[in-house]
This record gives C-alpha cells, structure tokens and sequence, in this order.
C-alpha cells in the first residue's frame, strides 16, 4: 500500500531538518524492512513536508514503531526539527492523506 503524510519544520529549521535528514540510521532502516516498510520519500514546499510510504500496512507499522529503540531514537533526534504531523483534515495526527486520484489506477480500470 502507498500513504501520504503531511508535517511541518519548524519555523527557521529547514536546513538543520535538511541535513540531518539527509540520511536515516541504519538501525531505523533494518527496523522499516523487517516491519513492511519498502520505500519513504520525502518532499518539501516552503516548511510543510509530505511525505510518501511505500508498506504492507501502515496501521501495522505505526503499532511495531511504538515500542522501537531506533524510532525513539530517531524521533528524539529529528523531532527537534518537526513541529507537527498533520492529518486529512489539517488536525494533528499520524493518520494518513486522503487519496483523492491516481492515474494508474484510472488506466488500469
């Protein structure tokens, strides 16, 4: 399955967010793999981010992630930067876009 996601950097903290996410550890790496997460893109527009996930289940992966030393890890390291997560609605929250279209999807039917 693919989700998007939508956060925000926090204000002034586009390039510090840039470069220490340039790369993920690998220990977060070996956790996405063993839990069904394939691919993770991310993209920018000013300080709003959105993010694109590649995984077999999302709400599956949010719950492996819970527990996970690296995510906490990770989370405490580039949280310093995110200001929020924000859901379909503009509220905050993991949960993911509402996907209104998808062009293969349409040539496929």
């Amino acid at each position: 399955m693919r989700i998007a996601l939508h956060s925000e950097i926090r204000d002034g903290a586009v390039d510090d967010y840039r470069t220490n996410h340039a790369r993920i550890p690998e220990a977060l790496a070996a956790t996405f793999a063993r839990i069904g997460i394939h691919d993770w893109t991310i993209w920018r527009s000013g300080h709003r981010l959105f993010h694109l996930v590649d995984c077999d289940d999302w709400d599956a992966a949010v719950a492996a992630l819970k527990d996970d030393p690296a995510d906490h890890a990770w989370q405490a390291d580039i949280g310093r930067f995110v200001e929020v997560f924000r859901d379909a609605d503009g509220d905050e929250g993991t949960a993911p876009l509402e996907q209104i279209w998808d062009l293969r999807a349409q040539a496929s039917s």
